[in-house]
């Protein structure tokens, strides 16, 4: 967040299943030490506190995090092979993209980590400023730290199914929390997002300097994709409500898209794009982790080409089973790196590892030992345009963009059987901006409204939830998933490390 943290020491603790392992003091630990008389004196200082819970909030979409990776491995779209110089081989990251996790798997425990103790500072924070004299002007600021809350639950419910619904701040060893099942945290995280859409201010009503803070829109926008995937968390379809909200969402007129797919990305452009509906705000000069997609994915020869201060490590990558999605003439594929590169002003780039050879970047060949040129980059947060510390970009995260509400509505109308014409006419919104012609009725398939989802959204943490929901996830194999998966790996085990911590954590069908 752009605005000033005063969250300095503050200590972020809980029960050993929702908090910091370093955490010794178990008696009764708190999430946060705060009390409504000494924490903040006024609205602008309670604003000030949220920074602290965005922070947390980040780490979901860090590219050197297990947030955002663990939402995407075990996809057809990311992957990480080993590599023949001896880097970046590692079995727990093999058994996620092989749909083979363990409960004791390392990464996992990382993503769990990575959720819980940002719910423990939200619980801190609301209840903080639900006892403070200052409740009736907070309630925006409340509405913004149920909606972070209510995200990070998400994510938990969508990747472990069944977790514990905890919203105090302080628990006891005595009495740790127990797991809920998955349609009961599908209810709550619902009725969190309801909660903080009739508090939150539109978008319509801020001003440029309220970026990049939750509006009602950025709620409405994450509850349409929790209805999405509704039945895959609770049995039952939420179609009608998905339309509805997207609608809620249109009908603002506050957001199109924009004239390309990569402008939403470009750091130049933070705060100014009408696609962008959510964003995360990276600004290492403020203390905020910077922006590390380009460290972990591209090539080590990106350094020259786009005079970075660091060399790439070449790690995070994609193969032919994502790249041959794409039709010939997909503007989209401008952001993605493949096959022989050059440099900005078009002069062949040489390949390290091959003396006098082009560099050609081909499809995986060898998921254990592959050579530097094997896999293919993303390339949207571009360098082009950027500020790097080191090697941590200020390009902002983005969370949520208004080409995904045009095709959750579609996508929901097309399930309902309702408004074809109008869904038609979403999806084609989407593939034009992109130089693509118009679909026919015909071709407004569920197949082909998956494959456009995953070439728009290639790396923005929607791949896996959108497997799950159209079933690919399971029935479909690709280059590094050989057989049919069975639905009950639809969900991650819960990790063998916070069962140790908490004995009433219950974990999932089948992972005993």
């Amino acid at each position: 967040m752009k605005t000033k943290n005063i969250l300095k020491g503050l200590l972020v603790l809980g029960s050993v299943a929702l908090l910091i392992p370093s955490c010794t003091n178990l008696d009764e630990e708190l999430y946060g030490r705060l009390t409504p008389d000494s924490f903040f004196q006024n609205e602008e200082e309670a604003v000030s506190s949220v920074a602290g819970a965005y922070n947390y909030f980040a780490r979901m979409f860090q590219a050197g995090g297990d947030g955002w990776r663990s939402a995407e491995y075990g996809t057809d779209e990311l992957m990480c092979p080993g590599r023949s110089n001896g880097g970046w081989l590692d079995e727990n990251v093999n058994q996620m993209m092989r749909h083979e996790v363990v409960p004791f798997n390392d990464r996992l425990n990382g993503l769990w980590n990575c959720i819980f103790p940002g719910i423990g500072l939200d619980n801190s924070l609301i209840e903080t400023f639900e006892a403070s004299p200052l409740k009736e002007q907070l309630k925006g600021v409340i509405a913004e730290v149920r909606a972070l809350r209510a995200y990070q639950y998400y994510y938990a419910m969508d990747c472990f199914g069944n977790v514990p619904i905890c919203t105090d701040a302080r628990i006891s060893t005595t009495n740790l929390p127990a797991t809920s099942p998955r349609a009961d945290v599908f209810k709550f995280v619902v009725e969190e997002f309801k909660a903080a859409i009739a508090d939150l201010p539109s978008v319509k009503d801020v001003d440029a300097s309220y970026y990049p803070r939750f509006t009602k829109e950025s709620a409405q926008a994450a509850l349409a994709f929790v209805y999405l995937n509704g039945e895959v968390y609770s049995g039952t379809a939420y179609w009608k409500e998905v339309v509805d909200l997207c609608d809620a969402i249109i009908n603002t007129g506050a957001f199109a898209l924009e004239e390309r797919v990569g402008d939403c990305f470009r750091a130049d452009m933070e705060g100014k794009t009408k696609e962008v509906i959510t964003a995360i705000s990276v600004d290492k000069s403020k203390g905020v982790d910077g922006n590390q997609f380009i460290l972990y994915a591209q090539h080590a020869t990106d350094q020259q080409k786009y005079n970075l201060p660091f060399a790439p490590a070449c790690g995070y990558c994609f193969d032919d089973t994502a790249l041959n999605r794409y039709e010939e003439g997909d503007e989209r594929l401008e952001l993605l790196e493949y096959g022989p590169q050059f440099y900005l002003d078009g002069t062949p780039i040489m390949d390290p590892d091959h003396a006098g050879q082009q560099l050609v970047l081909t499809t995986i060949k060898d998921f254990i030992a592959a050579e530097n040129k094997e896999g293919y980059r993303v390339l949207k947060y571009t360098p082009i345009g950027a500020s790097f510390a080191g090697s941590d970009g200020n390009n902002d995260y983005i969370v949520e963009r208004y080409s995904h509400v045009l095709l959750m509505k579609a996508e929901a109308l097309v399930r309902l059987g309702q408004n074809l014409d109008t869904a038609l006419d979403l999806v084609n919104q989407v593939r034009n901006r992109s130089e693509l012609d118009d679909w026919t009725l015909s071709e407004l398939t569920l197949e082909n409204i998956e494959r456009e989802r995953a070439n728009e959204f290639i790396w923005e943490g929607k791949r896996r939830p959108d497997m799950i929901r159209f079933g690919s996830y399971f029935n479909s194999t690709w280059s590094y998933k050989k057989t049919v998966t069975p639905e009950w790996r639809g969900i991650y085990p819960i990790p063998g490390q916070q069962i140790s911590a908490n004995p009433n954590l219950k974990q999932n069908p089948n992972y005993n």
